[in-house]
């Protein structure tokens, strides 16, 4: 499937919130603690490409996700991605490392998470700052941000990666 997706940085997560349910979404999951690894080659093979092999974990579920290299957009990250919910985690960790896989890539970020139609609104904190992630088709992501009076030079969309990295967030802005 292709993801579509772009974040904002927010300065007053409650605040926010507030905008969020004021535009009409609703509250899908309550906050909770995802733990992220990125997996790559010792060479760094994927990273070259810009894929990412990803295993979450949050709380007692695993996911294993792959994206594919970034298609040219101005202002978000439109990308291949595919997911798997994985139960035996250390299987498949054992399976990483057979493979030549390493960890490559390690951060955590408390996630809630909203819905409004097909949009999927994030809040995300991370040890960089505090982020609301968008994800859906194009026009839904620009009517949202409209609703809630934020503008579109506000759109980064850079993965969290590249945003922990010094590199910094406003490397992702056109």
């Amino acid at each position: 499937m292709i993801e579509t997706e772009a974040k904002i940085r927010i300065a007053d997560l409650k605040s926010f919130r507030d905008r969020i349910l004021k535009a009409g979404a609703v509250l899908e999951k309550e906050r909770c603690l995802e733990k992220n690894t990125l997996y790559d080659f010792s060479g760094g093979l994927l990273r070259g490409k810009q894929q990412a092999l990803r295993v979450r974990t949050i709380g007692r579920k695993t996911f294993l996700t792959f994206k594919g290299t970034p298609q040219k957009s101005r202002k978000f990250k439109v990308r291949e991605e595919f997911e798997t919910e994985v139960k035996k985690e250390k299987a498949l960790l054992k399976i990483l490392r057979r493979l030549g896989l390493a960890p490559a890539f390690r951060y955590r970020k408390h996630r809630t998470v909203f819905r409004k139609g097909r949009l999927k609104i994030c809040l995300d904190e991370t040890r960089v700052g505090d982020f609301c992630e968008l994800e859906g088709e194009k026009s839904d992501i620009v009517r949202f941000i409209e609703a809630i009076g934020v503008p579109k030079i506000e759109l980064i969309k850079l993965d969290y990666v590249q945003l922990m990295t010094p590199a910094g967030p406003d490397a992702g802005r056109d």
